[in-house]
């Protein structure tokens, strides 16, 4: 059983947070969107959870960023500790939702019932054995280490929650599993998940979290599917190619080892527009690994979905040659030449890098997600 709780980083309170207040000391099935907060560090405690499936992490907020405690799952306990705290009732650090979960909240009303139907030995063991994990939580707390280092005068560092050495470590590791493991059905190369995490927990020592958090960004963009095993559970990855974990770690790799001025930086904005322009492409003449793009058309597709994006938002993609000069030709028609090629090839390491700083900006806006 492992205690979760929460705390409020001086942002506004979450609209998980409301709901749980809201269901104060009641009992039901609950359903959890990704990154939704079920309770913050020092919250009042009322309720304890059973996950019925999903994922649940466990976090303290420190500095700019967080300390990753634990990651539950399916059938595992959350928020039982504050019950056996009378005193406090409390919550000792914060729980949010990974993954779509539901969990099964039990007031502690309706528990201590429960606990008060026990023989009396009986009782007095469980409480023991709870205030002694209570104990040793704090120890491991006050031990912990977190990741968010300390700058030039004692000062808490930017926080990130994804670093590019752990990213290529992932990636070479997803690579390096498939390649040597993978069995291939239906075109598709399948591997156990339990191979791969030997290599990456035990013998690279990469968080967990960290791994969950890149896998959904990999299953979002279409690179990783899950599927159950023998026993039902979604524990087989499976990968329409893993050539791709390669390129994309050969990408990450190349990209942290450049100046910070030499760096492809595509905003956001951008990487849409050069989707539309690859899109076009696709019937395009390709000629030495260049084409022509016709924006206006690119534009006006903009326009008719009410896209709020222009011919300004290619400066970036300008700025890292994937794209030449803007050319006004004849009737208006504004145009640009296109390193297919290279854009083609950098393309999904761009999707995979604007989606790690979208998640980077969140946690460190201290959202807990």
């Amino acid at each position: 059983m492992t205690n979760v709780p929460a705390k409020s980083t001086g942002a506004p309170a979450t609209a998980a947070a409301k709901t749980q207040q809201s269901q104060s000391g009641k009992s039901g099935i609950r359903s959890l969107k990704p990154g939704e907060v079920i309770f913050n560090e020092k919250d009042v405690a009322d309720s304890l959870y059973i996950i019925q499936k999903g994922q649940i992490r466990l976090y303290l907020p420190k500095g700019r960023g967080f300390v990753e405690i634990a990651i539950l799952r399916t059938g595992e306990v959350i928020g039982e500790m504050a019950f056996f705290d009378e005193k406090a009732r409390r919550r000792s650090c914060s729980a949010a939702a990974i993954v779509t979960t539901e969990v099964v909240e039990i007031s502690f009303n309706a528990f201590g019932k429960t606990m008060q139907g026990l023989n009396p030995w009986f009782k007095t063991i469980v409480y023991t054995l709870a205030e002694r994990l209570r104990k040793t939580n704090d120890k491991v707390k006050q031990l912990e280490s977190n990741s968010v280092g300390l700058s030039v005068g004692g000062k808490v560092a930017d926080y990130k929650f994804f670093h590019s050495v752990d990213i290529v470590k992932i990636l070479s590791l997803l690579y390096m599993t498939f390649k040597t493991h993978a069995e291939m059905k239906d075109g598709k190369a399948e591997v156990h998940q339990d191979k791969f995490r030997f290599y990456l927990l035990d013998v690279f020592n990469v968080k967990e979290i960290i791994w969950e958090e890149l896998k959904i960004i990999l299953e979002t963009q279409g690179w990783l599917q899950m599927k159950n095993d023998a026993d039902g559970f979604p524990k087989i990855m499976v990968a329409p190619s893993y050539d791709m974990f390669r390129n994309l770690m050969v990408f990450f790799n190349t990209q942290r080892q450049l100046d910070d001025a030499k760096r492809i930086k595509v905003s956001a904005r951008c990487e849409i527009f050069l989707k539309a322009i690859l899109d076009q492409m696709k019937t395009a003449t390709i000629t030495d690994g260049q084409g022509i793009a016709n924006l206006n058309v690119i534009m006006d597709d903009f326009k008719a979905t009410k896209v709020n994006i222009t011919e300004e938002d290619l400066a970036d993609a300008h700025h890292s040659g994937f794209t030449g000069d803007i050319v006004v030709g004849s009737g208006n028609v504004l145009s640009t030449t296109v390193a297919y090629t290279k854009l083609e090839k950098a393309f999904p390491g761009i999707k995979m890098m604007n989606a790690i700083e979208k998640v980077n900006e969140t946690k460190a806006g201290h959202h807990g997600s």
